[in-house]
């Protein structure tokens, strides 16, 4: 039988990788560096840790991510004042610049599904995604005063 949530939650998530992708290859990404300056178009400054924990990848991943994107000058990483330990990642002037060029990309692909579903539909999707957080009781992302 066939899993009626998880199976087309992660088919949806390489249809959509694989559509970005050729977009990324544009901006000389691969897709986790893709994703990981839409989330810092979002979230920046953020600590390591907290890439760590949303993108599941292993910290030396995430550290060669980081290096690949900070040699291209479109992150900076700085020493977290909160606690000397670790660094907080944020976009340069540049990372913006590419990451709000991705972000139009982004609003494109959505508009373009939210053209194809109702709102009946919408509800649905959120009502799953809803029981997924309850059921998994998984915090990616801990909330934080911007």
């Amino acid at each position: 039988m066939p899993l009626r949530f998880l199976s087309p939650i992660h088919k949806a998530g390489r249809q959509i990788a694989v559509h970005l992708g050729e977009y990324l290859q544009a901006f000389g990404l691969d897709s986790a560096e893709g994703h990981t300056l839409s989330y810092l178009r979002s979230y920046s400054p953020c600590p390591v840790g907290e890439l760590v924990r949303v993108f599941g990848h292993r910290p030396s991943t995430m550290t060669s991510i980081l290096d690949r994107l900070e040699q291209r000058r479109l992150i900076e990483r700085r020493t977290n004042p909160d606690d000397r330990r670790s660094f907080l990642v944020g976009l340069t002037s540049g990372g913006l610049e590419v990451a709000d060029q991705m972000l139009v990309l982004l609003e494109k692909l959505e508009n373009q599904i939210a053209e194809r579903v109702t709102e009946a539909d919408l509800d649905g999707f959120n009502a799953v995604m809803s029981a997924i957080g309850w059921v998994t009781d998984v915090q990616l992302r801990e909330e934080r005063e911007r």
